[in-house]
């Protein structure tokens, strides 16, 4: 009886491993397979001619240099707004509030606004943003609406780093006289900041790679932006047109190409600062 269960026990194990070792390889498999196809049709027609020149004949020459300047002005007005917002509000939801009705509605408006699909913001930011506000196609428009769509993943990441947090922490800073106030913000947040800068890192991507809701909202133009009033169109979209409309796929990959490029520069250099804070963190403590 012994033998048959060992042998059993032994089977399970390795029926598991072959599952676990499969999932990997299917999962790594697909990312290498994407990255390597995107690459092999795109990095050739990269140059630096391609990154700093303005598109010609609606994207079949030239470059993409403001759709470049247009992607990074789209994040960076969505990050500035959805950053500090969720940061306040999971910790509003996390240190300042008790579990009850009122609470659960909070975080289940929170979870429902995550599954919206982006082309509800899309149409959401062009009835109310657009028309109703008077924004027009514009980079505020464009920033509002994606920073309305990520303030959900940045709220729920900050309420599991600070949920992470030991209490010791929180009870050890205010046994030493600190208020609330002060335990949150030189205590927990900081205890708390890998988990929160992985979740912004992580609203960054899907704000770097929208399209629906910034073609709805930002417009597609193919000027450089002079201020926050002005269209743009962003790397996703300009992809899309290309493609959408059989511009010149040559172009579409080299802009997929890009895209894929700066995201990975900006994780790197997000994790390594990331890395960075928490060696200063250790080294005081």
């Amino acid at each position: 009886m012994r033998t048959s269960a060992r042998l059993g026990l032994r089977i399970e194990e390795t029926v598991a491993r072959v599952f676990i070792y499969f999932s990997v390889l299917v999962v790594f498999g697909s990312l290498f397979g994407i990255f390597a196809h995107i690459l092999y049709y795109g990095i050739g027609h990269v140059n630096l001619e391609f990154l700093l020149s303005y598109p010609k004949d609606m994207g079949r020459a030239g470059g993409i240099f403001p759709a470049i300047v247009g992607t990074a002005c789209l994040v960076g007005l969505a990050l500035a707004v959805a950053a500090p917002a969720g940061i306040l509000a999971a910790t509003y939801l996390t240190e300042y509030t008790r579990s009850g009705p009122f609470v659960r509605i909070i975080r289940f408006g929170v979870d429902t606004l995550a599954g919206v699909p982006s082309i509800i913001f899309g149409l959401f930011g062009f009835a109310f943003l657009v028309i109703f506000c008077g924004f027009r196609w514009s980079i505020l428009s464009g920033g509002l609406t994606l920073a309305f769509m990520i303030l959900p993943y940045t709220i729920k990441a900050t309420e599991e780093a600070i949920k992470s947090v030991p209490r010791q922490y929180r009870e050890a800073s205010l046994s030493l006289g600190a208020t609330r106030w002060q335990t949150v913000a030189r205590v927990v947040l900081p205890a708390a900041a890998p988990g929160i800068f992985t979740g912004i890192i992580l609203a960054l991507g899907k704000a770097a790679g929208e399209t629906a809701a910034i073609m709805f909202t930002a417009g597609s133009s193919l000027a450089l932006p002079t201020s926050i009033m002005d269209p743009v169109r962003s790397l996703p979209l300009h992809l899309y047109i290309l493609v959408a409309e059989g511009i010149s796929m040559e172009k579409a990959y080299a802009t997929a190409c890009v895209l894929i490029i700066l995201i990975l520069l900006v994780n790197t250099a997000a994790m390594y600062l990331m890395n960075v804070m928490i060696a200063k963190r250790q080294g005081k403590s």
